[in-house]
């Protein structure tokens, strides 16, 4: 297959934490997002959550007024949400698990047990002219149900293999990283478009980022953390060098 260039989407939700946690304006996600594009990032993704824990309905307003790149926005299903999609239209909607107690997305989507609900769920979205993925687990049975509801995207979780990683469980991680290329390869034969993103680093993106079917990957969290100590530009472009010298590497 030809190998296509690999997007960065750089996720901006925990400048909105570092904002909330002292309230008022600064630092602002929206000035996050402006230098992420002019870094390279290729999209800005931002997660609204039900209880406005980072990102606020502000931020998603002014997203969509300043951003030149796509906008990726991450949401759980639920009507208030869908409500928000459809009035902003976003170049595109990833449908996350979402449960108030959490720190973080802790896993997949479970796509094959609320099937049908999710097929309803997605549809006006869709209409609509948004780019609807799924962020799943690297798990045959839930690519094949996100392929049966109409997705177009699916965004596969890639924190297992980084847990496994950090913790030095490297026959684990070797397990999980086999896994996430065997499903990378399975979706693309479905016509699914393939994201991947969760818990991703220096250390860990090269192997994901040389998987060709892969289209973009979703960064966020080690990126505004590493930008405390360098810069969020310099964040950026490290990252973006890493992922490009891992897919050039697997074309050669």
């Amino acid at each position: 297959m030809a190998t296509e260039k690999l997007r960065l989407g750089v996720n901006i939700d925990h400048v909105a934490t570092v904002r909330n946690a002292r309230g008022g304006a600064y630092p602002d996600p929206l000035r996050a997002a402006k230098i992420a594009e002019e870094a390279g990032a290729d999209g800005i993704t931002a997660h609204l959550r039900e209880d406005r824990r980072h990102i606020s309905d502000a931020d998603i307003d002014g997203l969509m007024e300043v951003l030149s790149v796509p906008l990726n926005f991450e949401m759980a299903a639920t009507p208030e949400m869908q409500a928000i999609a459809l009035r902003h239209k976003p170049h595109a909607v990833c449908i996350v698990p979402e449960r108030r107690e959490e720190r973080t997305t802790e896993g997949g989507l479970e796509v094959a047990r609320e099937e049908n609900q999710l097929a309803h769920f997605i549809a006006p979205l869709r209409d609509a002219g948004c780019r609807v993925s799924i962020f799943i687990a690297a798990d045959r049975r839930q690519i094949e149900a996100a392929h049966r509801i109409g997705a177009q995207v699916i965004e596969l979780h890639t924190g297992a293999y980084c847990d496994a990683h950090a913790e030095g469980r490297l026959d684990e991680r070797d397990v999980e990283l086999a896994r996430l290329r065997d499903m990378s390869t399975f979706a693309h034969s479905l016509g699914l478009e393939v994201h991947a993103g969760h818990g991703l680093t220096y250390d860990t993106v090269g192997p994901v980022a040389a998987f060709p079917e892969v289209r973009e990957l979703n960064i966020g969290h080690f990126i505004i953390g590493e930008a405390i100590f360098r810069g969020l530009a310099p964040a950026i472009t490290e990252m973006r060098q890493i992922m490009d010298a891992a897919r050039a590497d697997q074309v050669a």
